[in-house]
């Protein structure tokens, strides 16, 4: 994975996270570019793992998962060992070290009830290097802070390449066999070809085609982009832990899920009931995040603020 990226390589990259599945023709029309320039430096981002694909799961289109977001306390002498086991877990979607060194936070889809009580009732108690963990329920995921891009691509050039992120007013269809061989595809590789997902999926490319597109208006899943954030110049990453008055909890998340520092933003349950992922340029910048957009608002009663020391895993994928 490179430590370094050029002013080109910068925004197509942005451009991916905030449009994972864009084709390179929409890449290039969108960026200024030749396509030739697009393709050529595309495979050398992926070929080398500074850019992998993927696709995120929606909670709220699979009943039986469980989506959970844990603070976990260790010892600090074995963080590295418990977020690394924590990440090799097919059923972890995040895992990053918090704070001082002796916090993990976790976000776990759980295949239903029994998973989850054999994590908090079994696994973890099992674990010597864990100390204690407080968890937290996701109620509500808002899409909108999905379309981050380190503000390296204009309002103007977002409109013109990201979906429109505005949570569906009808039902979405029904899921069905084909999809989850479909999903399971996609989640290994997030750009793959139609026609291996027809292969893959045992069904023609046309098929494959239309069900992805139904699964992605339908929200059954996300596709997403992982990259070191810190290579679109995001220096600092914080989780904040928020509580809001409950009866401004739809109004304040949706405000802060459409800032550009915010990368993810979900209602919780729990003391902290907002849970946001940031980042920013440098810590003035979290800072002036915090004072001219959070602090303002009178609906916001407490806000706890921990910095990312290491990410260990991120969309589903574990960082090299």
């Amino acid at each position: 994975m490179r430590q370094v990226l050029d002013e080109t390589d910068r925004r197509i990259a942005a451009a991916l996270v905030a449009s994972p599945r864009a084709s390179w023709r929409e890449l290039a029309r969108c960026l200024g570019l030749s396509e030739r320039t697009v393709v050529r430096r595309v495979a050398l981002l992926y070929a080398d793992g500074t850019l992998r694909a993927t696709v995120v799961r929606n909670p709220a289109r699979f009943p039986q998962l469980v989506p959970l977001v844990l603070r976990v306390r260790c010892r600090p002498s074995r963080i590295r060992q418990v977020a690394q086991a924590l990440a090799r877990r097919g059923d972890t979607v995040w895992v990053d070290i918090l704070g001082g060194g002796d916090e993990i936070s976790v976000v776990f889809f759980l295949e239903g009830t029994e998973a989850r009580n054999n994590l908090l009732l079994r696994d973890l108690p099992a674990t010597d290097a864990v100390g204690s963990w407080t968890s937290h329920t996701l109620l509500r995921v808002f899409p909108t802070a999905f379309r981050w891009t380190a503000g390296l691509l204009s309002p103007e050039e977002l409109a013109e390449l990201a979906p429109d992120m505005t949570p569906r007013t009808t039902p979405p269809p029904p899921l069905l066999d084909i999809d989850t061989a479909l999903i399971t595809a996609l989640t290994e590789d997030g750009r793959a070809t139609y026609t291996d997902l027809a292969r893959r999926a045992g069904t023609t490319a046309l098929t494959a085609r239309r069900r992805v597109e139904s699964l992605m208006a339908g929200q059954a899943f996300r596709p997403a982009t992982e990259i070191d954030l810190a290579l679109l110049g995001a220096q600092t990453e914080a989780l904040l832990w928020i509580a809001v008055r409950p009866g401004a909890l739809q109004e304040t998340a949706q405000a802060l899920s459409s800032h550009p520092h915010v990368r993810f933003c979900a209602a919780t349950t729990g003391p902290a009931n907002l849970v946001v992922a940031v980042a920013a340029a440098n810590l003035d910048a979290l800072y002036a995040f915090l004072t001219d957009s959070v602090g303002p608002s009178e609906a916001v009663t407490a806000i706890d603020v921990t910095p990312l020391l290491a990410t260990v895993k991120r969309t589903g994928l574990i960082r090299h």
